[in-house]
């Protein structure tokens, strides 16, 4: 994995990875996780020509919401001359994706969601920008079935691939099965 770099505008300390080149993918970490448990897939998706960036959450301050982290993260990718890539993250992370899809509509090649918040307080999908939901089909923490429902509010733009035996830390411990989906569908080959 790339050295850990922190971007401390106005003392956020929030913590990345930037590695690679080619078409950008963004993955914003799990609510409560360091970025080192997605080195591995960032590694194998860079290994296909990809340019990963990797974004945790700020450092010490108490949890933000998504709304808050997606600002955080906007914040960086400007930083980072990033103008635009598929935006994603796992649980929280990809709540936080899909409020950037709303409000950086054009910087916004596509959503990846590893897994799915459910909530009343979470935009629907962007419209006219493609969803890609991996889902462990044994995660009890963001379960199957909030990707189905988020795929029957949006029939034609919400793609799911389901990792088989995956549980919540399917992006970590399934990392093939992951990065295949990603590479698969993104297809830049």
């Amino acid at each position: 994995m790339a050295d850990t770099q922190i971007f401390d505008a106005d003392a956020r300390a929030i913590p990345f990875s930037d590695e690679g080149v080619g078409p950008a993918v963004v993955i914003v970490a799990e609510r409560g996780e360091e970025i080192g448990y997605l080195a591995p897939l960032a590694h194998s998706l860079v290994e296909e020509d990809f340019r990963v960036v990797l974004i945790g959450h700020r450092a010490g301050a108490e949890a933000p919401d998504a709304v808050t982290a997606a600002q955080d993260v906007e914040d960086l990718l400007d930083q980072l001359e990033l103008p635009a890539a598929w935006i994603g993250g796992h649980g929280f992370g990809g709540s936080a994706a899909r409020h950037i899809a709303h409000r950086r509509h054009d910087h916004v090649d596509g959503v990846l969601l590893f897994g799915v918040e459910a909530g009343d307080e979470l935009p629907a999908p962007a419209e006219g920008i493609p969803m890609l939901v991996i889902q462990g089909d044994a995660d009890e923490v963001t379960p199957p079935a909030n990707g189905e429902a988020l795929r029957e509010a949006a029939p034609g733009l919400v793609s799911i691939v389901a990792v088989e035996g995956g549980g919540h830390r399917f992006p970590a411990t399934h990392v093939g099965a992951t990065s295949w989906a990603i590479e698969d569908y993104l297809d830049w080959d």
